[in-house]
């Protein structure tokens, strides 16, 4: 039996100033990563995320910086191998949420939403497999969404860039699976972050409590875990694959049928 260890060393990750990426970020410190990240406006989050991944015993380097711009996801892979001398894991996770009718969406909305919700994933994975052809080795892990399988209204443009990543992340994987490279897509359920603060009302997180099998919303830590597994070796032979982190959500159809007399 092998044991388990993360690929290797240095991750990069987009959006680490708070959500799972800042939960990933810490994780994957503490199984033994350096960590190169990305936050756009959120300065405070991003010094935080750097004391607890230094905290953890493991260096870090936080940039700011837009992941939907297409000079990011170079920028971010220079200064890992300047840094550190490789890039390892690669997480894209930066991304916003907009809760608004298709038909009341204009165009500044839509193409703002998939600048770094979609774009962005593009950019992170065109570069991450360039770096790690040349390696030899690595793994991409694109951050989804449960929502583009349990298709909820007012998403649209959110939805459509969460199911264009899953495309995305199975055509990388079959092109990378000879250069050694692996892709796997993560997709978190109902997930307590500050992204879904303002749409989780009461309402909501009750609804969410019926109708979740583990009868809750996950936790930050909990999505971040299930990425150390991807990143791990234990994932070595995954590829190609979307891991739902739900607490068995998408599988619920139960809606109170009336039960047959004993």
């Amino acid at each position: 039996m092998t044991e388990i260890q993360l690929i290797g060393p240095n991750a990069v990750i987009t959006g680490v100033s708070r959500g799972i990426g800042r939960a990933t970020a810490v994780a994957l410190a503490h199984a033994g990563a350096n960590i190169v990240g990305c936050y756009r406006s959120d300065a405070e989050g991003a010094a935080a995320v750097q004391q607890d991944i230094e905290a953890a015993g493991r260096r870090a380097l936080i940039l700011q910086a837009d992941a939907g711009d297409p000079d990011t996801a170079e920028r971010l892979a220079v200064a890992a191998l300047d840094r550190f001398g490789s890039v390892d894991i690669w997480i894209n996770n930066a991304a916003r949420l907009m809760v608004k009718p298709l038909i009341e969406t204009s165009n500044d909305d839509w193409h703002g939403l998939l600048a770094a919700n979609l774009h962005g994933y593009f950019y992170g994975s065109r570069t991450a497999a360039e770096v790690m052809y040349d390696q030899g080795r690595g793994t991409i892990i694109n951050i989804t969404s449960a929502a583009d399988i349990l298709t909820i209204a007012d998403l649209g443009a959110y939805i459509t860039a969460k199911g264009g990543i899953v495309g995305l992340t199975k055509t990388l994987a079959i092109e990378a699976g000879p250069h050694n490279v692996t892709v796997n897509a993560l997709a978190p359920g109902a997930t307590d972050t500050p992204l879904n603060a303002k749409a989780y009302t009461p309402k909501v997180r009750a609804v969410y409590a019926e109708r979740i099998p583990l009868a809750r919303i996950a936790a930050e830590a909990e999505i971040a875990d299930a990425a150390v597994f991807l990143a791990s070796t234990a994932a070595r032979y995954i590829t190609g694959h979307e891991l739902v982190v739900d607490g068995g959500l998408v599988i619920n159809g139960t809606v109170g049928h009336a039960r047959d007399d004993d």
